[in-house]
């Protein structure tokens, strides 16, 4: 029995819609964070990790404040320099005073103060100590200007961040970062921190809501995060060529036996 040339080229042309469909279908899923949770729990309640105030360090920017009775006072202490600190791809000029090797600050009209070590509550203390011996009655704001956090391997935006604000957890980092990619490695996050000229380097889990109570949870200034990507990134790039080839073939036999069927 012979095939009728009409019905191959009918069923090429289904296969090739098939093969297309497929190709095309797959769409990329979710994968959710803490899979240790029941997710028939309208509310669970977990220990969450003591937050450690950061401790200013030398090359931090702080921005300083001081503010009296008469605003004009204390201008000149106001004064601060501009300082580069990166933040997201770009350099960025942040308005603030540089901690010096020595651990201290500049300050006009104040001098210099030893502020590395401190806290920035315990900073301000000090700096007002200081600022009532040439104002009356002072107010003084600590904060860092150049809290930096950075995000590497597989997330969406790896970069630099700065941060206005010291409490920053590992969420809070990926977040910035546009949230891990399908690729990244959710078990197996590593943390890199300089403590005491040291690299100490940490794995974090986050399928596992453990997280919540790891000391590592709250990140410190300077942090790095790395997300290493999975097998199935590797596997991805070796078979994204076979797939492309693939959609090419099929668009190829297609277009080719509707040309034929009705040209």
């Amino acid at each position: 029995m012979k095939n009728n040339p009409d019905t191959r080229k009918y069923s090429t042309l289904w296969y090739g819609f098939i093969a297309l469909f497929f190709l095309n279908s797959c769409a990329v899923k979710n994968i959710p964070y803490f899979q240790d949770l029941p997710v028939d729990s309208a509310r669970i309640t977990k220990q969450a990790a003591a937050f450690t105030e950061p401790v200013i360090q030398f090359d931090d920017i702080l921005s300083v404040t001081i503010q009296t009775i008469d605003p004009t006072t204390a201008a000149v202490a106001n004064q601060a320099i501009n300082e580069s600190a990166a933040n997201g791809t770009s350099i960025q000029q942040i308005t603030g005073f540089l901690v010096d090797k020595n651990g201290s600050i500049q300050i006009p009209m104040i001098g210099s103060v030893q502020v590395a070590g401190l806290t920035t509550y315990q900073a301000r203390e000090r700096i007002l100590e200081q600022a009532r011996q040439f104002y009356k009655e002072p107010t003084v704001h600590v904060r860092f200007a150049n809290y930096k956090i950075t995000v590497l391997g597989e997330v969406a935006r790896p970069a630099a961040y700065t941060v206005p604000n010291e409490k920053v957890s590992v969420l809070d980092a990926i977040g910035l970062a546009g949230d891990l990619t399908i690729y990244g490695k959710r078990e197996n996050v590593l943390l890199i921190r300089d403590k005491s000229g040291e690299k100490e380097l940490v794995r974090l889990n986050l399928n596992d809501s453990k997280l919540f109570q790891s000391p590592y949870f709250y990140l410190k200034q300077n942090d790095v995060i790395y997300v290493e990507p999975g097998k199935a990134r590797s596997e991805m790039n070796n078979a994204s060529r076979t797939q492309t080839f693939a959609l090419i073939t099929s668009l190829a036999t297609i277009i080719t036996l509707v040309l034929t069927r009705f040209f």
